[in-house]
């Protein structure tokens, strides 16, 4: 008896653990052959991406980088931003930012940062990237590529 609720206590203290306040994912798409001798979680990515695109040249536009970052901070009250900063390949050390806001009340979130198309084609491949959770004008958390400075 002892034993199941040393058990039970433990997965409940398990399952209270709080979580990261931010995840980033990566992926690349780098072309649009669908090989299905490949891995089954990078063939369905790939799917995923392609989806809806009719011909070889929506096809083409969705060529790129794509971060999902899912976040998680408890405080409310002001908007949560996440902002993605960047540096391409192509454009030397200019620092290029994406920004998203979200509503006050918003504890958990997920979005997703892309560069496809012609930002993509011309601009390069993104060589050093920073995700950052912002609320209230104070930085929350943050995750970087190796390379960021």
């Amino acid at each position: 008896m002892r034993r199941l609720i040393l058990v039970a206590v433990t997965a409940l203290l398990a399952s209270c653990a709080s979580r990261q306040p931010l995840v980033v994912k990566q992926s690349t798409l780098r072309d649009t052959v669908v090989d299905f001798s490949q891995d089954p979680m990078i063939r369905g990515e790939k799917l995923r991406r392609l989806h809806g695109a009719i011909g070889v040249n929506e096809q083409a536009q969705r060529l790129g980088q794509y971060y999902t970052v899912i976040w998680n901070d408890e405080a409310v009250g002001t908007p949560a931003e996440i902002v993605f900063e960047y540096q391409q390949g192509a454009t030397g050390s200019r620092v290029k930012k994406q920004t998203r806001t979200f509503d006050p009340s918003a504890t958990t979130g997920q979005t997703e940062f892309s560069i496809i198309g012609d930002n993509y084609t011309k601009g390069g491949k993104v060589l050093a990237w920073r995700i950052s959770l912002h609320r209230g004008g104070r930085e929350i958390a943050s995750q970087r590529s190796y390379l960021w400075q």
